[in-house]
C-alpha cells in the first residue's frame, strides 16, 4: 500500500480521509488497498483498490465511489460501492 500526497492534511482533507475509510470498513474491509492519497488537481482524498474501485470524498464532503473507464478515460461517479462493482463489471465485459 501507498501513501500518496498525505503529509500533513488540512482540515477538509482529514474528514474526507475518516469518512473513505469509514466506507472502506463498513463496504469492502476485504479488497486490498492500493494507494490512500490526496489528488490535489480534483481536491478528493481517495482509497484506490486493487479491484478497481477508488473511495472519494471532496472537502470532507459525503463518500463517491469512481470507477474509471481506462480505455475512454470516462471516470464514473456511483452512490454506492454496489453500484460501483456493477459498473466495473459492465466496463470489463
Amino acid at each position: 500500500m501507498e501513501i500518496y500526497n498525505l503529509d500533513n492534511p488540512a482540515y477538509c482533507e482529514a474528514i474526507g480521509l475518516s469518512k473513505v475509510h469509514e466506507a472502506y470498513a463498513n463496504e469492502c474491509v476485504k479488497e486490498e488497498i492500493m494507494q490512500i492519497g490526496f489528488n490535489e488537481n480534483s481536491g478528493y482524498v481517495y482509497i484506490a483498490l486493487e479491484n478497481g474501485v477508488s473511495i472519494c470524498s471532496m472537502l470532507g464532503r459525503e463518500v463517491e465511489y469512481l470507477v474509471t473507464d481506462f480505455e475512454d478515460g470516462e471516470e464514473h461517479f456511483l452512490d454506492t460501492y454496489k453500484e460501483a462493482e456493477e459498473k466495473l463489471e459492465l466496463i470489463n465485459q
